[in-house]
């Protein structure tokens, strides 16, 4: 019994780690370090919009991010084994593999939720801190538990959870929130679908062989892409809210009509073409939309 689980742990294990490097790699893995760069970027960036934060703040609240993300991704692992199980892409994710128990997983989730409220409670303040418990208990029992296995619309109201990040980063800074604050939430709360749905279109095949009823899967390729569509022109409308109220100014509004428009553009030949290598393309740009985005907010704001 001992040599069989053993062997199943050589085969499981990345080619070319040691057994040490394996479980350190499996339990960063575990964190989803790539969902956290783009969160981590919008949290910053509010910070520079917000005020002039010192380096050391700056890197506390990311650090207490990062944490909190990377609780929320392990805690989502446990939940998830099932489905990645099922999926070729995250089969040999470190839970579904075997390489790390689901208890154990659950466990780290648990430790890096409790490592982050600490930082922000101790370090930056208790808003950012009840901000970024929000954000992980809106990512594990509203998206996660809830929404993602019963509806179409899992990622319309779970991805309010992923558009948190500038609020925490706001309040970090000020230790209150302003309207300016949650425009930028209402921004990412707003891209989420058209960025997700693309990468869902990828990856409908996929879905559809774990049950897991995201629209693409329910409502078919075309229809998903007529809705990306109408989202992207519904986030182009809501960057141009922060121009409205005098947040920002003519650098942001010109950055905002250009990204959004080129959005807008690759959204419709989407629709006309709902290919992978399309839908492909115009996630791939959403991923860059978002963070030239708020870039650009920082630059308006500083000159």
């Amino acid at each position: 019994m001992e040599a069989a689980t053993h062997t199943r742990e050589i085969e499981a294990r990345p080619k070319g780690l040691s057994r040490v490097q394996t479980v350190v790699s499996d339990y960063f893995e575990l964190t989803k370090p790539r969902v956290q760069t783009l969160l981590l970027w919008t949290t910053v960036m509010a910070m520079l919009v917000a005020g002039d934060p010192s380096i050391g703040l700056i890197l506390l609240t990311c650090l207490g991010g990062s944490l909190s993300a990377g609780s929320a991704g392990a805690i989502n692992h446990y939940i998830d084994r099932d489905i990645d199980a099922q999926m070729t892409r995250t089969a040999r994710r470190p839970v579904p593999s075997g390489r790390v128990s689901p208890r154990a997983a659950l466990t780290w989730g648990i430790a890096l939720g409790i490592a982050s409220e600490a930082v922000f409670l101790l370090w930056v303040n208790t808003l950012a801190a009840v901000l970024a418990l929000c954000g992980l208990l809106g990512y594990v029992f509203v998206y996660t538990l809830w929404l993602k296995r019963r509806t179409a619309q899992n990622i319309v109201i779970g991805g309010a959870a992923g558009a948190i990040p500038p609020l925490v980063g706001w309040a970090a800074v000020t230790g209150s929130l302003h309207l300016t604050a949650w425009l930028m939430f209402a921004i990412v709360f707003m891209w989420t679908p058209p960025h997700f749905w693309a990468l869902a279109i990828l990856i409908r095949d996929e879905y559809a062989k774990s049950d897991v009823p995201m629209l693409p899967v329910t409502r078919g390729v075309k229809s998903t892409s007529t809705q990306i569509l109408i989202y992207s022109v519904l986030l182009v409308a809501t960057t141009m809210l922060p121009v409205a109220t005098g947040a920002f100014g003519a650098i942001y509004a010109v950055s905002a009509v250009g990204l959004g428009g080129t959005f807008v553009w690759m959204a419709y030949g989407l629709s006309r073409d709902s290919s992978r290598p399309v839908a492909r393309r115009t996630y791939l740009f959403s991923l860059s939309y978002l963070a030239i985005l708020f870039l650009a907010m920082v630059v308006d704001t500083t000159f």
